[in-house]
């Protein structure tokens, strides 16, 4: 990799982040250390006063993506690793598909500060305020990106950008979209930008040539959706050190879904079922679990599970019943 600086550093975050997806932050960081040119757990600090920009707290959790998606991410590392201003970022996508997430993961693995655009700060109900604090919100943006390595995240951009189409004022909330507009015009090149939304078909195009890139977050099947549920269990196990790990079970349970949620809910559905789990019962989440995917369990028998591929053991667990009832029951003792 000789006089290929850019080429050894974009492979290097790319081991780097396929041992984060696996749960190894620490060599991941470690890999990062050795190429940063300073160490990459002490970032150069940025310290300043804003009413409109909050510092996220970014926490070494796993990010499981399809492979499209992680690929594309993998490519925004790239840009902003080659230092050409391409700069300004979309992800759009479905509610729960890990766009914001993504932001703070990205920020994580390229060693940046990442905050947070508050918009209850923002958003002024007085006439022309709005606009005049997007201005400021900017001019910020521009002079603190200059001096420490930040990404500043728009979390729910439509916020701004489409609260003129139920407006009373329409007058003003166009005031507001030219201004933003404006702005992400004269954004300085140093500066990182990633908004996020689940309203991209009703963005204004002109928004939408405003930014480099557009990131589309719901390219899940559903084998990507069961093998994040799987990643999300391995993390979750980690914590609840009581629970069981029957894979095998916990898959064949999420295929009894008809729609398989997307990350955000799959999460909230897997922390839920080992929240509520019985500490002395080792599957007991994995039976609140198939409750919540089959509602009516109280009416299925035996043949039904049967029928659905579940085994003498596994039935077991589910309805804790022993293997010699379950089977004199199916053979119809």
């Amino acid at each position: 990799m000789e006089k290929r600086d850019n080429d050894f550093k974009t492979e290097a975050i790319e081991i780097a982040r396929s041992f984060d997806d696996m749960g190894d932050h620490e060599l991941a960081d470690y890999i990062l250390s050795m190429i940063s040119e300073r160490n990459v757990f002490s970032p150069q600090a940025v310290e300043f006063e804003s009413d409109y920009l909050k510092e996220v707290k970014i926490e070494n959790t796993p990010l499981p993506l399809p492979k499209e998606i992680a690929n594309d991410i993998s490519g925004v590392i790239n840009a902003i690793n080659h230092n050409v201003g391409i700069n300004k970022f979309l992800f759009y996508g479905a509610p729960g598909t890990g766009k914001t997430e993504s932001v703070k993961h990205l920020a994580r693995i390229i060693n940046k500060h990442l905050y947070i655009v508050d918009f209850n700060s923002l958003i002024d109900s007085k006439l022309g305020e709005t606009s005049k604090n997007i201005s400021n919100v900017f001019n910020e943006i521009n002079t603190i990106s200059s001096i420490g390595d930040i990404i500043i995240l728009f979390d729910e951009i439509d916020a701004i950008a489409m609260d003129r189409v139920n407006s009373n004022d329409l007058r003003e909330m166009g005031r507001v979209t030219s201004t933003l507009l404006k702005e992400l015009d004269y954004l300085s090149d140093k500066a990182i930008l990633i908004a996020t939304t689940n309203l991209y078909d009703k963005f204004d195009k002109a928004l939408l040539r405003r930014f480099d890139s557009t990131i589309n977050f719901n390219r899940y099947n559903r084998e990507d959706l069961i093998e994040v549920a799987k990643i999300i269990l391995e993390s979750q196990l980690k914590i609840f050190k009581n629970a069981g790990r029957n894979v095998r079970l916990f898959t064949k349970v999420l295929n009894g879904m008809d729609k398989i949620p997307y990350p955000g809910d799959l999460k909230n559905m897997i922390k839920t079922s080992l929240a509520f789990s019985d500490p002395n019962k080792e599957y007991d989440y994995l039976v609140r679990l198939f409750k919540t995917v089959y509602p009516n369990y109280q009416e299925m028998s035996l043949s039904d599970l049967y029928d659905k591929e579940f085994t003498l053991l596994e039935m077991e667990i589910l309805t804790n019943k022993s293997k010699s009832s379950i089977s004199r029951e199916l053979r119809g003792e």
